[in-house]
């Protein structure tokens, strides 16, 4: 695959507005070669502008196909993949290779900005190496967290997921070179922080997500899309609209994404500082240390309260079936169970039907009190709860599959010929994940009003916290 000339020809096409590659009189040269657009002004300018855009596509699409991996969501229609929520995750599967092509472009993009454009455009700032930079570990963590191995140049060896997190951690400390805001700061200590998390490293975690709180205890860092020409938020339509449902006892906190004007398109979180405490508190609880995993808790549950809230939406349009697979709860009447063994709990499911309007979270929400903390005796409990955050702050952000422990294969593309990626064109699916859709099975009785979900899936975390696939802190290598 020639991805280096694919990104070229991709970049260059959508940056022309901003950039002087125009015959003078104004018409748009259309076999502008590789020579020349490296020696145009502003080459490096017109390079940033289309990885952020391939960063931002990136990011959404992994959501869009993550989410239904996991006890998130539902694909209630078919115009995306049905077999993903089984779950059913072949190598052959042509959404998985586009996951993975995502991943080999932007690392490819990010390189060809950094070894090749910078040295032949002599405005490069600081800013757009550190955007480079972070992009390209972002590509490092994307592999890292979601699949088994892949390769980390065109046509190389596969690497495994933890050496595809170490990458990330080199580059990050190039990127953290060129950060020159607390915010930029904390945000690499953060996905630093998330690297160390996945890799078992408690210690190391523990040192990026305090210095990320040093820097800054309430950032946010997103990626940005443009309704106007095009570049769009893949998980925005299909959340907004009827195609996914949420798991009921997730309701309120959809749809994180909406559309208030045609053009509407809402930015996805790439880090916040609430990870940074949920790293802490997991530690803590790792360590024996209840009460400071409590007190952790207790501060993010206090920060999620500052974050904005859309209200009076209009989502009467959802209707949460409208002629889909299921049926899902759509009136506040519903209380949800998270399983059979558990609490009925009111104030999951929010009423969307008309007059009703909405109000839900856009950065992070949880349905954990403080009085909820305060009642945790062991470190299981807390650990629940600390997972039950982290599904319901990071929702619609593509990081549960991490959390269940289930890793994506090498494509089929990328494996033929190459004999040292057999051991990775199987899916990582842990014994313990529940299957033919086990993860969004729920049981509902329109009488009573009583949803009882199939699978506590956080409590399922807990309980294979010793094994490999889960809960980093709590099993070791």
């Amino acid at each position: 695959m020639k991805i280096i000339n694919f990104i070229l020809a991709a970049c260059i096409c959508v940056s022309l507005s901003s950039c002087d590659l125009v015959k003078p009189e104004g018409i748009v040269n259309p076999n502008v070669d590789e020579d020349t657009y490296l020696n145009t002004p502003n080459a490096m300018e017109t390079w940033v502008n289309g990885t952020e855009k391939s960063f931002a596509q990136a990011v959404g699409t992994f959501c869009l196909h993550t989410e239904i991996m996991t006890d998130n969501y539902f694909n209630n229609y078919t115009r995306e993949s049905k077999v993903f929520d089984i779950p059913q995750l072949l190598y052959t599967d042509p959404d998985i290779a586009t996951l993975q092509r995502y991943v080999g472009n932007l690392r490819e993009s990010a390189d060809y900005g950094i070894d090749k454009v910078q040295k032949h455009d002599t405005n490069t700032t600081r800013p757009q190496l550190f955007k480079l930079y972070y992009i390209k570990a972002y590509s490092y963590i994307l592999a890292g967290e979601n699949f088994r191995a892949l390769p980390v140049t065109t046509g190389g060896e596969p690497k495994t997921w933890n050496e595809q997190l170490q990458l990330a951690l080199q580059t990050l400390d190039k990127a953290l070179e060129y950060a020159e805001s607390d915010t930029d700061k904390a945000f690499i200590h953060t996905l630093k922080a998330r690297s160390y998390y996945r890799l078992g490293d408690a210690d190391k975690a523990i040192e990026e997500a305090q210095s990320s709180l040093n820097l800054s205890d309430n950032f946010i860092v997103q990626v940005t899309f443009d309704g106007d020409n095009g570049i769009s938020n893949a998980m925005q339509d299909d959340i907004w609209g009827t195609m996914y449902q949420p798991l009921p006892r997730l309701d309120f906190l959809d749809p994180k994404y909406f559309q208030l004007t045609s053009t509407d398109q809402k930015p996805i979180c790439i880090a916040k500082a609430e990870e940074n405490y949920l790293i802490l508190a997991e530690a803590d609880l790792a360590k024996s240390r209840l009460s400071d995993a409590k007190s952790r808790l207790a501060k993010l549950i206090s920060l999620v309260k500052t974050r904005p809230i859309q209200h009076n939406l209009n989502d009467q349009l959802e209707g949460r079936y409208n002629g889909g697979f299921k049926h899902y709860p759509n009136s506040a009447d519903y209380v949800v169970a998270a399983s059979k063994d558990d609490a009925y709990r009111t104030g999951l499911v929010l009423d969307r039907r008309a007059p009703n309007l909405i109000s839900v979270p856009t950065v992070s929400g949880t349905s954990v009190t403080e009085d909820m903390v305060r009642a945790c005796t062991t470190v299981d409990s807390a650990l629940e709860l600390t997972y039950l955050m982290r599904q319901e702050i990071f929702i619609a952000e593509g990081r549960r599959l991490a959390d269940l422990g289930i890793r994506l294969p090498i494509s089929e593309v990328e494996a033929a010929g190459k004999p040292s990626s057999a051991p990775y064109t199987q899916a990582l699916i842990p014994a313990f994940i529940p299957l033919e859709q086990g993860m969004d099975a729920f049981d509902m009785d329109d009488t009573t009003h009583r949803v009882t979900i199939r699978y506590n899936m956080n409590r399922v975390i807990v309980e294979n916290k010793a094994t490999e696939y889960v809960a980093p802190f709590f099993n070791k290598p």
